[in-house]
C-alpha cells in the first residue's frame, strides 16, 4: 500500500490530505501535527489513518510532504537526513519560499533522496485543519522545482499524487519563484498589514473611524488575517528579494506625495489611470483565477428577508458559500453583498440565478 507523510495539518497540509483522499481513496495517509485539537479533528475526519509525534511515521513512507512554516520545513528536512527512509521516497514541501529550501534540500539529494520543492499559490485569510478543503487549490499555479536532474524525472509522479486539486502546474528556478512572490504575494501581505497597523494608531481613541471602515478597506485587508508566524518566517528567509520590492514601493509612494505637494493633476491622474489599465488586464485568462475566491457582488435592499431569499436561491440550486459579507448597507438605501464561491461556473450560476430572480421582482 503506497503511504503519504504529511507534517502539519493546518490550511495547505489538511487541504492536500483531502485532495489526496479524494484523488487516491486507497492510499494510506500517516500525519504530524503539535496541536491534540488538530489530531483529533484529523483523525475523526478521516484526513488521516494515523498521526505521530514529530517525523515519527516517516521512515517507511514513500512520500513525505512538509506542510509547516518555512523555519520548520528546514528544521525537518535536517532531521530527515538523518534518518533511515524508505528507498525510492519523495519529498516534497509547500513552503512560501524555495530558494532557502532548495539549499536545505541538498542535505536530502546528497545521501540520493529526491526532493521537489513546491508551492501552491493559494490560501486563505483562514487558518488550521478546519479551513482546509480539496478545492482550495483548483485553478490555482502550483510552482514545482526540482533539487536534481535525478528528482526531475519524478515530477509527473508527484503531480499524479496531487492530481485532485486541479492545479495548474509551473516549473521555475528557486531564483525566478522568489523573486515572483516577493512582489505580488509577500509585498501585498506587507502592505496589507501595515495599513491595518497605521489605520489603528490613526483612530487611536476613536473607535468610529475603524467602524466605518467599508468594503474596500476590509479588501485590500483581508490577507493581513494571515498567520504571523508564518509571515515573520517568510520575510526573514526571502529578504534579499522582498527589500528590493519595499524600497520600490515606497519610491513610487514618495512620487505620489511629491505629486500631491506639487499639485499636479495631469500626473496624479496617469498614475491611477496606468494602474487601472494595468488592473484590468488581470482576468483569469491572462494570470489565472484568484483561487478559492471567485467574487459576485450583488445590491441587497434595506427590506426584510431579502438576504434570506439570496442564500435560499442558492441553496436551493445546490451552490456552495463559501463565505458572504454585507459591504455596506444604511436604511432605505440598497447595500452590497459580496458572495465568495468556491469554482467560477459557480458564480456564473449564481449571478444568472439572481439576475433572472431579480427580472421577475
Amino acid at each position: 500500500m503506497t503511504t503519504v507523510f504529511i507534517k502539519g495539518l493546518g490550511l495547505i497540509g489538511s487541504s492536500l490530505a483531502r485532495a489526496i483522499r479524494e484523488g487516491h481513496p486507497d492510499i494510506r495517509i500517516l500525519a504530524s501535527d503539535p496541536d491534540p485539537k488538530t489530531q483529533e479533528y484529523a483523525l475523526s475526519q478521516q484526513l488521516a489513518d494515523q498521526v505521530f509525534p514529530g517525523l515519527q511515521g516517516a521512515e517507511g513512507a514513500d512520500y513525505i510532504i512538509l506542510a509547516g512554516p518555512v523555519e520548520a520545513i528546514k528544521a525537518d528536512i535536517r532531521q530527515l537526513s538523518q534518518m533511515e527512509l524508505k528507498k525510492g521516497v519523495l519529498v516534497t514541501d509547500v513552503g512560501s519560499i524555495k530558494q532557502a529550501i532548495v539549499d536545505q534540500a541538498r542535505a536530502l539529494t546528497k545521501k540520493g533522496v529526491d526532493f521537489i520543492a513546491g508551492h501552491p499559490m493559494a490560501g486563505s485569510h483562514k487558518t488550521g485543519v478546519w479551513a482546509g478543503r480539496a478545492l482550495l487549490f483548483e485553478n490555482a499555479f502550483y510552482f514545482l522545482i526540482p533539487a536534481s536532474d535525478q528528482s526531475a524525472e519524478r515530477l509527473p509522479e508527484l503531480e499524479d499524487l496531487l492530481k485532485a486539486t486541479r492545479v495548474k502546474w509551473l516549473q521555475l528556478t528557486a531564483e525566478e519563484h522568489d523573486k515572483i512572490v516577493a512582489q505580488i504575494s509577500h509585498l501585498p501581505h506587507i502592505i496589507a498589514a501595515g495599513l491595518v497597523n497605521q489605520t489603528e494608531e490613526t483612530f487611536a481613541g476613536q473607535p468610529l473611524g475603524t467602524r466605518l471602515a467599508a468594503g474596500g478597506f476590509k479588501s485590500i485587508t483581508r490577507i493581513a488575517s494571515s498567520d504571523p508566524t508564518m509571515w515573520s518566517q517568510i520575510l526573514l528567509n526571502n529578504s534579499e528579494d522582498i527589500l528590493k520590492q519595499l524600497a520600490e514601493f515606497q519610491t513610487e509612494l514618495q512620487e505620489v506625495a511629491e505629486e500631491i505637494r506639487a499639485g499636479d493633476a495631469a500626473a496624479l491622474y496617469d498614475f491611477f489611470q496606468k494602474a487601472k489599465i494595468s488592473r484590468d488586464k488581470l482576468g483569469p485568462d491572462q494570470v489565472g483565477a484568484a483561487p478559492g475566491h471567485y467574487d459576485l457582488f450583488v445590491n441587497i435592499p434595506d427590506q426584510v428577508g431579502a438576504l434570506a431569499d439570496v442564500t435560499r436561491l442558492l441553496a436551493e440550486a445546490g451552490i456552495s458559500i463559501v463565505s458572504l459579507q454585507i459591504l455596506e448597507i444604511r436604511e432605505e438605501i440598497d447595500g452590497v453583498l459580496q458572495l465568495t464561491f468556491a469554482r467560477e461556473a459557480d458564480r456564473r450560476q449564481a449571478k444568472e440565478i439572481l439576475a433572472a430572480y431579480e427580472m421577475k421582482k
